[in-house]
């Protein structure tokens, strides 16, 4: 707890005042702590002046010894602090041997060296290092690592640490030992370490080059038939990677371990990834389809780390957006390739606009780049990851595909084996690609969510289209330069055929006009295809012209957008009718025209035809509001939602025949497209009680052979007041109590129930057996499902929403900051909010702001009352 926490801002960086070639640890696991033996190959830095004194960082550690080239140092030689061991007047080079003892068996943080279950493991991404043993934890220090492990043989038959299995044997005393060499330089960060009783499953790959690398993921027994999903995901991974990037794996084993509690969905140790059993368990009668996407996904983005991250790394932890954002990038560029390219990058931009603009819209607006932070693991947040992708998605189109890749490539050997900036990569791209990115570069440094509008005239069979841009002010940044915009548009007729060929256009000024010819009559203009920014646009198109689009447009997204934004034309106009005290508004018969044109005429893509008819989620609608009222947001949506399922009560009902199970479950487009479409219907009935549903969703459950098919009868009858719920619901639990992740699916769906004893009913699952307070996914299982997804629960008028969320903030905040700190950012931007929610959510702030807190926690709070003053 700090009750001062320092900033830090990277106008401050130094370069470290010694570096470490090399470092050698020994772990000694015991029943009761593990001592930890350091002996570092150091040498003075000779780019830097700062060589009187050289800190190490340590804590919750107990200090045995230090020496200097085996000469143990007197206490007037160093000094200890809280966090730190600081060395007096080093040598130029020297080795360090430090040794101390860890109590990973009481270690509730979750970082450095704990316990998950019946496994011992480490996170050390960003500064868990530092829990393990003293070491400066900084990215730009980068070592040689050499590890041995000994460790009770019958306890930890498995000792796993990065790199290749270079020694291994049996000691005295029924103990044994394994020695691990890994042969490239990496911080401290991407150390791992792994012990214990496991079962394991095992395969190998054959690189282009003729190597054969093996395979292994490593589980507690029982549950390696949930992890063959993962494993041939790798492989998938590992071939998309060498014949989109031609990047070989470099190493001759790559080891995945799964353990339950990990605040992270996974860590890209270099040879060793560490990851949270939600990340890697997917079996079709425990996980979804958005499971097993999930994984694979996830599986692939660590793998593409062993480039982009690891062989390559961030000089300091302002940079990490440079591992980050590219990775996503190249996640989204696999997920697309391996499932339907549209409804993939749909679900991209759904990110971004639900997530990412409201986080740029917030109290801790900042950019890809932060310029300060408090505590680092803050800002593993969906700016860094997800807008920083778009950052690069963006230089990848403007480069164009195989430029772009040339690029990447470049990079990697201009750097290999080097902690860089974001610079540094901004530096290869225009060296590689001819490209002038000095405009560009404030897609890093500035913060918020650029307003592009869009204006048409037309004249004489001529289209004077005009781009400008506005960003709005975010904390500390009240003027915003021009942002270099790339924006796709192309134009349909009338009959949606298509007129001109899509074309990006650069919008790098306040604005620009581009005149087209050659018309009979006004195009349709099809405008930010596929996302090509990420920017708010504004654009006042006719409804004629949105379900033009929505029917005929050939781009996936531009055609999804259409749908989303007649549904917030209606949605806009009846939640400002509600707010002021007006008579709801009603759908217009164009949207229900719309609809039954796209009924008629469904893409093939079933998964698209769902996403089509999805309403607009109530973080979207609630983004085209200067203040929030969620109360009005919920009535307009359910509104809309059963205006829509009356109208197409038939039409629901038969894409539901249609589209139920014709034999076992397969995880491929077509049958998820399948499955979604089933889920849709089923919900659409369910929002008006159509007659028989209750008995339709229950048959389902009791019918189905996967998870997909379960969650979606479970959906359909969560908000109900009904015997079959309740029957359900406990046929659930008794099930699938020995599952942990999906009971987290049955901890979820009762949080997020509409009903009015939600917050009453998270009260009695916290008390539940059930429920592990010290597990991540539990928390964000209950406490995020009631907070994110429940909103009219959460933010009930008597207050009871805020008081739960502040009084177990408190309570999780001394076990873990980081789950405290991510459950406290949903408090935080209360002033988007109507009086009635911004008052109370203050309330619950304020009450946090005068506790003691982590400096995780702190700083989101003090962020949401303003009581730092200072941008982040």
């Amino acid at each position: 707890m700090s009750g001062n926490p320092q900033r830090k801002y990277r106008a401050d960086y130094a370069v470290p005042a010694y570096l470490i070639d090399t470092a050698d640890l020994d772990f000694d696991i015991r029943d009761d702590h593990t001592a930890v033996r350091a002996v570092y190959g150091v040498r003075r830095n000779p780019e830097s002046a700062d060589t009187q004194q050289w800190r190490l960082d340590g804590r919750d550690m107990r200090f045995v010894s230090v020496a200097i080239d085996d000469r143990e140092l007197s206490e007037n030689e160093y000094r200890l602090t809280d966090d730190a061991l600081v060395v007096d007047n080093p040598p130029e080079r020297f080795t360090l041997t430090v040794e101390n003892v860890i109590d990973p068996e009481h270690n509730l943080s979750l970082e450095g060296f704990y316990r998950s279950g019946d496994i011992l493991c480490s996170q050390c991404e960003a500064n868990g290092f530092s829990r393990i043993t003293y070491f400066p934890d900084r990215p730009d220090v980068m070592a040689r690592y050499t590890t041995r492990i000994s460790a009770d043989a019958k306890t930890f038959p498995v000792l796993l640490a990065n790199g290749n299995c270079v020694d291994s044997g049996e000691l005295d005393g029924g103990r044994h030992y394994a020695v691990f060499e890994d042969p490239f330089a990496k911080p401290c960060y991407l150390f791992a370490i792994v012990a214990g009783d496991l079962g394991v499953i095992q395969d190998s790959y054959t690189t282009t080059s003729g190597r054969e690398v093996d395979l292994r993921l490593y589980t507690e027994h029982g549950n390696e038939d949930q992890c063959h999903h993962a494993m041939a995901s790798l492989k998938q991974a590992m071939a998309w990677d060498e014949d989109t990037y031609g990047l070989e794996y470099d190493l001759d084993s790559y080891v995945t371990v799964a353990v339950g509690s990990f605040n992270m969905g996974a860590m890209e140790n270099k040879g060793l990834n560490v990851f949270n059993t939600a990340c890697i368990f997917a079996r079709a009668d425990t996980a979804t389809d958005s499971d097993f996407a999930l994984v694979r996904d996830v599986v692939a983005h660590e793998y593409f780390h062993n480039y982009t991250g690891n062989r390559v790394t961030c000089r300091d932890w302002f940079q990490l957006s440079l591992k980050e954002g590219l990775t996503v990038y190249r996640e989204h560029q696999f997920a697309i390739d391996q499932g339907s390219p549209g409804v993939t990058r749909i679900r991209q931009v759904r990110t971004m606009r639900e997530i990412q603009f409201p986080e740029d819209g917030g109290p801790r607006a900042h950019p890809v780049r932060p310029e300060s932070y408090v505590e680092m693991n803050n800002f593993y947040t969906i700016t860094v990851y997800e807008k920083g992708a778009e950052v690069i998605r963006m230089i990848a189109q403007m480069a164009g595909r195989e430029a772009f890749l040339a690029a990447v490539r470049h990079y990697l050997d201009k750097h290999d084996g080097q902690a860089v900036t974001i610079e540094d990569f901004v530096v290869a791209m225009e060296e590689s690609t001819g490209l002038d990115l000095e405009q560009f570069r404030r897609w890093y440094a500035q913060a918020g969510t650029p307003r592009v509008r869009v204006e048409t005239a037309f004249d004489n069979g001529e289209l004077a289209l005009t781009l400008s841009q506005h960003t709005p002010a975010t904390p500390g940044q009240n003027e915003k330069a021009e942002f270099d915009i790339p924006v796709e548009i192309a134009l349909f007729d009338a009959n949606g055929a298509p007129v001109r060929e899509p074309e990006v256009l650069r919008l790098n000024t306040a604005e620009k006009t581009w005149t087209f010819d050659g018309f009979d009559a006004e195009p349709t203009v099809s405008a930010l295809r596929g996302f090509t920014a990420p920017v708010r646009l504004e654009y006042d198109q006719s409804d004629a012209a949105l379900a033009r689009l929505m029917a005929h447009d050939s781009d996936p997204v531009c055609r999804w957008d259409a749908a989303q934004a007649l549904y917030l034309k209606t949605l806009v106009a009846d939640v400002g009718a509600r707010c002021d005290g007006q008579a709801p508004v009603k759908a217009p018969d164009l949207l229900f025209d719309a609809i039954e044109t796209l009924l008629d005429n469904p893409p093939a893509d079933r998964e698209l035809l769902a996403e089509m008819l999805t309403l607009p989620s109530e973080a979207m609608i609630g983004e085209q509001f200067e203040a929030i009222d969620v109360f009005a947001i919920d009535a307009a949506r359910s509104a809309l939602k059963q205006a829509i399922a009356t109208r197409f009560a038939v039409r629901f009902e038969a894409l539901a025949g249609e589209h139920a199970a014709q034999g076992a479950y397969v995880f491929n487009v077509a049958e998820a497209g399948r499955r979604r479409v089933l889920a849709l219907a089923l919900d659409y009935l369910a929002a008006i009680d159509a007659p028989g549903i209750v008995e339709r969703a229950a048959a389902l459950y009791d019918a189905a052979d996967n998870m997909t098919d379960r969650m979606a009868a479970l959906e359909a009858l969560r908000d109900r007041s009904d015997p079959a719920r309740d029957r359900v619901l406990d046929d659930f639990a008794a099930t699938w109590a020995d599952y942990p992740l999906v009971m987290d699916k049955w901890l979820r769906l009762q949080a997020m129930t509409r009903r009015d004893d939600s917050i009453e009913r998270v009260r009695e699952l916290l008390a539940d057996s059930r429920f592990d307070f010290t597990n991540p996914n539990r928390i964000r299982a209950l406490l995020g499902g009631f907070a994110r997804g429940n909103r009219p629960g959460f933010h009930r008028t008597d207050g009871a929403g805020y008081a739960l969320i502040a009084d177990e903030i408190l309570r999780l905040d001394a076990l873990n900051p980081q789950l405290a700190a991510a459950l406290a950012g949903i408090l935080a931007p209360w002033r988007r909010h109507v009086a009635a929610q911004a008052n109370g959510m203050y309330a619950a702030l304020e009450r946090l702001g005068a506790a003691e807190l982590s400096d995780n926690t702190r700083e989101i709070v003090d962020a949401g009352l303003e009581r730092s003053g200072e941008a982040a």
